[in-house]
């Protein structure tokens, strides 16, 4: 028998499973459109009540994450231009958008999967950067497909990967670099891909973009809730650990100039942002 409360629906029995099984479920899938769908199911689910926050299995070690066998990962300098003057590398363009949303979707069911016992609104907000990234990575690849190509067409490289590697032993550590730094990153330089989508014609690409933008400062957002959450609990500073992170692992991903609008919106104080542009110089 069921029932429904509000906006969640409830078991008389609970829910039988629990989120962290369920989030290395979708880390696992290997089929990059699968992953996105189930994605979206785990995310409706948990937002109706139907996924228990306790037990779990084994944490999945960060190099078992589920990957298609294409794209091929190269080094950055092996990748295909991103002009959009001749079609290939129009759909180029969009394929190496289209590879960060679905490296975006593990990095956050790794999130929620590998960081446990946190807060119940942690896991509200990284399932829903998860469901968020799925739809950004299917839109994208409509327009890939909209250009006789689809996701794996072209090589891409793992940057994005190596970042969760580097900060799988602590969720203060992903909080800062992940959503702070590398995220972060495309709410500086998303309004010029814009203007450029839009310049060449692509008016579609550029609105996908544009909601892309919009939600990606939510979820850079939630990594300043949950850094600053981190430091509370270990008495820590958290400017202070942010920059001291980004000094020992990632000062040279810091580029100007930086989307002051988005990045206050995002959680970014005035101090934060004048530091960051002089790590700029």
């Amino acid at each position: 028998m069921r029932f429904s409360q509000g906006k969640r629906t409830h078991s008389m029995t609970g829910p039988e499973e629990n989120l962290f099984d369920v989030a290395g479920a979708c880390l696992r899938e290997t089929d990059a459109v699968a992953k996105a769908r189930r994605t979206a199911r785990a995310a409706a689910r948990w937002s109706e009540g139907g996924l228990r926050l306790s037990g779990g299995g084994p944490v999945l070690p960060v190099d078992r994450v589920g990957r298609p066998p294409r794209p091929e990962l190269v080094p950055p300098r092996r990748l295909h231009r991103r002009g959009l003057g001749r079609t290939e590398d129009h759909a180029a363009f969009i394929h190496a958008l289209a590879h960060i949303e679905f490296n975006a979707i593990n990095l956050a069911w790794d999130a929620v999967h590998r960081f446990r016992g946190l807060p119940r609104a942690y896991y509200d907000d990284w399932v829903r950067v998860a469901r968020e990234e799925a739809e950004h990575f299917l839109a994208l690849r409509r327009r890939l497909r909209a250009f006789g190509h689809d996701y794996g067409d072209f090589p891409a490289h793992d940057g994005l990967w190596e970042t969760a590697r580097a900060t799988a032993h602590d969720p203060l550590a992903r909080m800062a670099l992940v959503p702070r730094v590398l995220e972060a990153r495309g709410l500086d330089v998303t309004p010029g891909m814009i203007a450029r989508f839009r310049a060449a014609g692509d008016e579609e690409t550029a609105r996908v973009l544009e909601v892309i933008l919009r939600e990606e400062v939510g979820h850079v957002a939630a990594g300043s809730r949950w850094l600053r959450h981190l430091c509370a609990e270990r008495g820590l500073d958290p400017e202070e650990a942010f920059f001291d992170l980004l000094a020992r692992r990632l000062a040279r991903a810091v580029r100007c100039p930086l989307h002051h609008a988005a990045r206050r919106e995002a959680g970014f104080s005035e101090r934060e942002l004048a530091r960051l542009e002089a790590l700029c110089r």
